[in-house]
């Protein structure tokens, strides 16, 4: 018979060795796991642009706060080729003049802001987006720090025409109506395909104050954003900005 062979004997320094230390070695640092945890949350939102590239957001977190509100929502998504062309520049000649150039930033608007101290604001039809689908409206410094991060990567990923088309359909022209179809049937009963020129200039005149400010009955305020608007509108076309969201 072949002898028993003997327990292997542990080292001493294993067996003096600290139960909690060998279990942090053995699961490795603990700043490991906040980082998966970020990163993971990384992923899913970029998954989340890429694929809002091509589908159209459901829903945002400020409809289902308005909902709560309000109730039912007049909401209705339609195609950028079923707007009239002078919707998109009229949003852009009222809110982001310069969004055929910039990165998601206007630099020279934040500089004006910065200099008028802070009385008018400087968020780009972008960030406006992107605060309006994957963020909340409160301001707050958390939120403007994402803004200002997650801004840049959906410029990236989104071609101009799809910022545009995304946030005439998210956008709040009115309490509880959502988007520009479902703003052209409230105040002018016709489709967003239908609006006139001056209807369309009314419609982003209103904008950022939909529930104070009325496009079918227009103050005189309202009126002469309008008329500004439409001016703005004709010559962003003339000079070739309107050519970045229109085929």
């Amino acid at each position: 018979m072949s002898k028993p062979t003997a327990p292997r004997k542990r080292s001493v320094a294993a067996a003096t060795q600290p139960q909690s230390e060998t279990k942090i070695r053995l699961r490795g640092p603990w700043w490991r796991w906040p980082l998966r945890f970020f990163g993971g949350v990384v992923l899913i939102w970029l998954a989340f642009v890429l694929v809002y590239r091509v589908v159209n957001p459901p829903v945002t977190a400020h409809m289902y706060s308005q909902w709560r509100l309000y109730g039912p929502l007049e909401r209705q998504w339609v195609p950028l080729d079923e707007m009239t062309p002078a919707l998109a520049r009229s949003i852009v000649a009222a809110e982001d003049a310069n969004f055929w150039q910039h990165f998601g930033f206007d630099m020279a608007a934040i500089r004006q802001a910065v200099q008028e101290g802070g009385s008018r604001g400087a968020s780009t039809l972008s960030q406006q987006t992107v605060k309006n689908v994957f963020l909340w409206q409160a301001r707050s410094w958390p939120r403007k720090a994402l803004e200002a991060i997650m801004t840049p990567v959906v410029e990236l990923l989104w071609p101009k025409r799809r910022i545009i088309e995304v946030y005439l359909n998210v956008a709040e022209f009115g309490a509880g109506v959502f988007g520009a179809e479902a703003a052209a049937q409230h105040y002018f009963d016709r489709s967003a395909a239908e609006l006139s020129d001056m209807q369309a200039a009314r419609l982003a005149a209103i904008l950022p104050d939909p529930k104070r400010r009325d496009a079918a009955h227009p103050s005189d305020f309202v009126q002469r954003r309008a008329a500004s608007i439409l001016d703005g509108a004709q010559t962003i076309l003339l000079d070739g900005r309107a050519a970045c969201f229109e085929d």
